[in-house]
This record gives C-alpha cells, sequence and structure tokens, in this order.
C-alpha cells in the first residue's frame, strides 16, 4: 500500500509538470490567450497583410492593447479585412492608423496604432481605412536588385561611341 500511494504522488507531480510544459509552450507560441478583459471588435482593411495571423498581437506604444480575431478576403474592396478584439479600457480616437510591424528583423508580424488626436474613439464594430500594408521582404529585395541592375545598366548605355 505504501509504494502505490508514491506511485500516485510522482505520477501526479508528472501530470503537472507536463501540463505547465503545455501551458508555456502554447504562450510561447502566442496560441493561448487568457485575457480576461472585455473586449471590442473593429475591423482593419488592409492592401496587403503579409504574414499576418490570427492571435497575432495589437500593440500601442509597445504594450499589447488587443488580438487580432480572423482575417478574411473582402472580395468587394479586394483588401484583408483584419478583425481586432481591443481591450475596452483602451480608447483610439477615430483619427488613430494601423501598420502592420514586424517584431525584430525578421520576427512575427503584429499590427501597431498610432494614436490620433480626434475627439471620438473607435466603437464596436468600426471600420478602419487608414492602414499601412505590411512591408514584403521579397519585395524589397527585389526592388533592390532591379534598381541595381538599372544602375549597372545605365552608364553603359551612356558611354561615349569613341572609347
Amino acid at each position: 500500500m505504501q509504494r502505490s500511494a508514491k506511485d500516485l504522488w510522482v505520477g501526479l507531480f508528472v501530470l503537472l509538470g507536463a501540463l505547465a510544459l503545455l501551458f508555456l509552450s502554447l504562450q510561447a507560441a502566442n496560441l493561448l490567450n487568457l485575457s480576461f478583459e472585455s473586449s471590442y471588435r473593429v475591423t482593419a482593411r488592409f492592401d496587403n497583410i503579409g504574414g499576418l495571423k490570427p492571435k497575432s498581437a495589437v500593440r500601442s506604444a509597445g504594450v499589447v492593447v488587443g488580438r487580432v480575431e480572423s482575417i478574411a478576403f473582402n472580395d468587394q474592396t479586394f483588401q484583408a479585412d483584419v478583425v481586432m478584439a481591443l481591450e475596452s479600457r483602451y480608447g483610439f480616437p477615430k483619427d488613430s492608423s494601423l501598420k502592420i510591424l514586424t517584431s525584430g528583423l525578421l520576427g512575427e508580424q503584429y499590427v501597431g496604432i498610432e494614436a490620433g488626436g480626434a475627439d471620438g474613439n473607435w466603437a464596436a464594430g468600426d471600420v478602419i481605412t487608414q492602414t499601412q500594408s505590411a512591408v514584403v521582404l521579397e519585395n524589397l529585395i527585389g526592388q533592390f536588385l532591379f534598381n541595381k541592375a538599372e544602375e549597372a545598366g545605365a552608364p553603359a548605355a551612356s558611354a561615349p561611341a569613341g572609347q
């Protein structure tokens, strides 16, 4: 009987350790949100969302103020509709703008809010069109290479014929 009681406690300890590891891995992967704050939903329209995903952070001044709930393609405007749940304790002026930013050089993408100065605040159901799309690294590299190739080709074309 003594041995089975020890086995039970060891098993319980191992189970609690496994649950703690699962919790930490879900938190680190940004797949678990344990916010019990009330929230309101707004929709933002972006031309290009890059690698933004549902559950990504919505930040203002570096502070997480909400999460991306869903992303869908709007076939009327040909833009991406990003639905965000913002915590009710944070109010943002109506003329605030949104950007898709990247944590670090190649980190995960998130939505950044730049607060405006209008009198009224966003309300549940508002559609925000003052947005700046994500910077896509492949487009930047392609643009850089195209410009370098154009610069390399320009002197050859404008060289005098006698040389």
